[in-house]
């Protein structure tokens, strides 16, 4: 499941690759909390186990994808 990031004054999103069996609602949970103010930074572990921090203030928006997205290839869509 990828989770992509809209950062502040940075030209492109910031894309974690999250591992296919993570909690949803913990994703959604630790977002609503970091642009609540509760928490500084919205920390996510991607799928090899790094974390990746983003300072709550500079996070514009967030997008959960689903575990079955799969990329539109050619010209036709699916």
């Amino acid at each position: 499941m990828d989770v992509r990031i809209g950062v502040t004054n940075a030209p492109r999103e910031l894309v974690v690759e999250i591992a296919d069996d993570a909690d949803r609602a913990a994703i959604k949970e630790a977002t609503e909390q970091a642009l609540s103010g509760s928490a500084a930074v919205l920390w996510l572990t991607d799928r090899k186990g790094r974390e990746v921090g983003v300072p709550a203030e500079k996070v514009a928006y967030v997008e959960i994808g689903s575990a079955d997205d799969t990329p539109n290839i050619g010209f036709g869509s699916a």
